[in-house]
């Protein structure tokens, strides 16, 4: 008797209560809940499925974050999918170590409304805000598909995440500036990959430690001076507009935050466009003496020319690992010069152990571009290439970089 009492006690509860009750289970365990009863088997779905205007999405994510910030014992990954406007959805997931991703998952439009984009960070009186129910202890945001309808209320977000340390922005068609202000130094990590009307990128943080960007070059202003670790400058597209390309000295600050890095990736266009006419002058006095780790972007042409990688690691003593990709579609300019006639640095690569080289269409290319290498190093570095066979070298895979899948 006491069984049945208690199971009708909580057979009279809501739906809406129970609903609450599974968002807090993990989200395999409120799938079970389905196999309880009939009356159970839609409302794990029910629980993170909601309703909203373009005006709400704030209110709605805010109201899912607020169940689950860090004071909560309960805390698990969750999932909230939000319907809004005419047939859009937004997917919020929270995942583990503070990690929030928001897809806004917009239909791309052919002819996107431009829009501008101001992320103020404000990380200052962060202890004051420990018990503020509007404070989330966010440190990771990916942010996808953001369009011209939701760019306010992505920015409202934002400004109350205050533990903000890593940025990711993906796919936001008909973005054509950013400005990126943190009021202390806390963002760390920002990576921005493929908005394709971005033309402008304004940072007023000083404390980046890695930035990845992949798209066209946009003019990039570093308002204040930061040395990155990890640099990921994939422009293979070539730049946004062209008068980036008659005004050099732009990329200048940009070229300031890499010198001390550790790892970059560079396309042969922007070192031989913007990189090179900057550094000849100081040829015989500047290097990149901590980088460890060259990611080289090449273009395919008739004649294939080494001159610019080559040039390129006579300024790289510390090399250790070397990757090679030709992009027969990445952009580039046939009217340069020959940047060896310029060039005479000889510099010793003495720490080179991996050459990995890819999408050359032709073996003796891979052959003479192997050669040239040699030719700087004093040390025997692993070689993998479709050619090396031919030099009579064994080739064995080497180990993936960390980001190996996104920087190639």
């Amino acid at each position: 008797m006491e069984v049945e009492k208690s199971e009708d006690l909580f057979g009279r509860l809501p739906d809406e209560i129970l609903c609450q009750i599974i968002s807090f289970l993990p989200s395999e365990t409120a799938l079970e809940t389905s196999f309880i009863s009939r009356r159970w088997r839609g409302l794990w779905n029910l629980a993170s499925v909601q309703q909203s205007t373009v005006v709400g999405i704030d209110t709605a994510v805010t109201k899912f974050l607020t169940r689950f910030n860090k004071l909560n014992p309960l805390r698990q990954s969750r999932r909230l999918r939000l319907q809004y406007g005419e047939n859009k959805v937004l997917l919020v997931t929270l995942a583990a170590d503070d990690k929030l991703r928001v897809d806004f998952s917009a239909k791309e439009k052919e002819f996107p409304s431009h829009f501008d984009w101001k992320l103020q960070l404000n990380h200052q009186n962060s202890a004051k805000s420990l018990c503020c129910s509007t404070t989330f202890y966010v440190k990771t945001l990916h942010l996808k598909s953001v369009g011209f309808a939701t760019k306010e209320v992505v920015s409202s977000m934002v400004s109350k995440f205050h533990f903000l340390e890593n940025l990711k922005i993906i796919e936001c068609n008909g973005l054509k500036s950013v400005q990126i202000e943190s009021s202390s130094p806390k963002i760390v990590n920002l990576t921005i990959l493929d908005c394709p009307h971005l033309e402008y990128l304004h940072l007023k943080t000083s404390k980046l430690r890695s930035f990845r960007y992949r798209g066209k070059l946009p003019r990039i202003w570093p308002e204040y001076h930061f040395n990155l670790a990890d640099a990921m400058f994939d422009f293979r597209q070539g730049p946004s507009t062209d008068n980036l390309i008659s005004r050099t000295s732009d990329f200048d600050p940009a070229l300031l935050t890499i010198k001390n890095a550790q790892v970059v990736t560079l396309c042969r266009w922007t070192f031989e466009t913007l990189i090179w006419p900057s550094l000849f002058p100081l040829e015989e006095t500047f290097q990149f003496y901590k980088l460890h780790e060259l990611w080289w972007i090449d273009y395919s042409e008739e004649d294939y020319n080494t001159d610019a990688l080559i040039a390129f690691l006579k300024l790289c003593p510390a090399l250790e690992r070397l990757f090679v990709t030709v992009d027969p579609q990445s952009y580039f300019m046939p009217r340069l010069s020959t940047i060896s006639k310029k060039s005479t640095r000889h510099t010793e690569l003495g720490h080179l152990k991996v050459v990995k080289l890819e999408g050359f269409k032709k073996q003796e290319d891979e052959i003479t571009l192997i050669k040239k290498i040699k030719e700087q190093v004093t040390v025997e570095p692993l070689i993998i290439a479709a050619s090396e066979e031919n030099l009579d070298k064994h080739s064995t895979e080497a180990p993936t970089p960390k980001h190996a899948q996104m920087s190639l």
